[in-house]
């Protein structure tokens, strides 16, 4: 292994029962900043009957409350604009940032301080090293720099590791295509969807970027990175290797990082984050190999305590032993798999959209794709996929009617439609893609009809 301190054999080589001794000395820690500067988090602690000391062990870690989405975002228009979680005044603040996609009346807005900050690019420092970036490397970042916490982190962490960095910022797709060869960017950090993109623009400037200087794509904000199709069309298409991240606003910074080893899944960085995989209706643990919903515990943001934080993001987890490169640290098996409340039930057949995609990417003919949900006739529950094929070799009816036969074969038997549509009639996303269109109909507790 390579000598850097971001790579530290003292914590990342750890026989398991001296990390989770050090992960239970850190919750306690955790817990005990807690509750001596959030109110919300002491008198939680004491509802529930324990105390900091007392933990050390998983079952004492259980009885501490779950913390929710829904909760956040209540308690935070209950106290706006931040809620009743801080643990320092607000003008110490030098970060600000705010969910994207959130689900509800308002996004959830974060503070973050100088320690949080350094804490945040240390932590991505460890999974860019992790998947082979070094200081002579020059990273681009296909990313809007907005007030979703994105890459931010990486940014600066690639600062720290002595990386050229060049931000997209607010550039159109070719003019970043452009940048790649100009500047012979040799680690490019992207969405999955807007790599694709990328790809897809690089073919219509006649630029050969499998050729080109690229040798890893980052991959962050989208499941997608992680599933075995999208993954290899991606390497095909740039001719470089790609590796995944994953990481959330309201827990600060990535949470998992792809090594170089690529072993299918991307590791969980134990020594900064406590980690539960539960099944989400009993909140009882399940076994490595089994999905569950992941829960976490953030130890490095002291400016906004996380203590077991619900994410909703479906996983399964497998033991470390499965990777090759000598780190003690869990893995997620094909990263994130979805998200809890991303199931969608049709006409009794639950459809994700991560195994549609899964089975979209296989065909490397469609540019885009959509999933639209309807109801037919008033009455029936109707899915079908849009997709964009410029062109492909045995005509688009072949092609369509194949996907159709996959997706039939992955659902039980549910049909779901395949449906060509104009090329570049389909949304285009630079952050986490929504390709999921339900507009099916469903009585109100009013009466009335409305879509979903």
């Amino acid at each position: 292994m390579d000598r850097s301190p971001y790579w530290n054999p003292r914590q990342e080589t750890l026989p398991r029962e001296e990390l989770e001794a050090l992960q239970f000395a850190k919750l306690r820690r955790a817990a005990a900043w807690a509750v001596e500067r959030v109110p919300w988090h002491a008198d939680r602690l004491l509802r529930a009957g324990v105390r900091p000391e007392d933990l050390r062990t998983p079952d004492d870690l259980r009885r501490l409350p779950f913390m929710t989405r829904d909760e956040w975002m209540e308690a935070q228009c209950a106290e706006p604009p931040f809620g009743p979680f801080l643990a320092a005044p607000p003008e110490e603040a030098i970060r600000y940032h705010m969910t994207s996609g959130t689900t509800g009346r308002t996004p959830i807005r974060v503070l973050d301080g100088r320690k949080d900050w350094e804490w945040i690019a240390e932590c991505w420092c460890h999974g860019f090293w992790a998947f082979g970036v070094r200081p002579e490397d020059r990273v681009f970042f296909a990313f809007s720099y907005g007030t979703f916490v994105g890459f931010w982190g990486a940014h600066y962490a690639c600062e720290k590791i002595g990386c050229l960095v060049l931000p997209g910022g607010n550039m159109t797709t070719a003019a970043r295509v452009r940048q790649i060869f100009d500047m012979e960017v040799t680690v490019v950090c992207s969405t999955p969807t807007y790599a694709l993109r990328m790809a897809q623009e690089a073919r219509e400037l006649g630029l050969d970027l499998p050729g080109g200087p690229v040798e890893r794509l980052i991959l962050s904000g989208e499941p997608a990175g992680s599933i075995p199709a999208t993954k290899a069309l991606l390497e095909e298409q740039w001719g470089a290797k790609a590796g995944d991240t994953a990481g959330m606003t309201e827990l600060g910074t990535i949470m998992m990082f792809e090594c170089d080893r690529q072993p299918g899944g991307a590791h969980i960085l134990e020594n900064h984050f406590l980690e539960e995989v539960l099944d989400p209706d009993s909140g009882e643990p399940v076994p490595y190999g089994e999905m569950g919903e992941r829960v976490v515990t953030s130890f490095g943001r002291g400016f906004l305590p996380i203590l077991r934080y619900r994410t909703r993001d479906l996983v399964v987890r497998i033991p470390a032993s499965r990777c090759s490169c000598g780190r003690t640290f869990d893995i997620y098996e094909g990263g994130i798999r979805g998200r809890v409340d991303d199931m969608k039930l049709v006409r009794g057949t639950n459809v994700y959209p991560r195994a549609i995609e899964a089975i979209v990417r296989e065909f490397p003919e469609i540019d885009e794709f959509q999933i639209h949900l309807f109801t037919a006739e008033g009455i029936r529950d109707e899915i079908e996929v849009l997709v964009e094929i410029p062109s492909s070799p045995d005509g688009t009816e072949g092609l369509q009617t194949r996907l159709a036969e996959k997706l039939r074969e992955a659902h039980e038997g549910l049909r779901i439609g395949v449906r060509r549509v104009e090329t570049g009639s389909l949304p285009r996303f630079e952050l986490k893609a929504r390709r999921v269109n339900d507009e099916r109909i469903v009585i109100g507790s009013d009466g009335e009809r409305r879509t979903t």
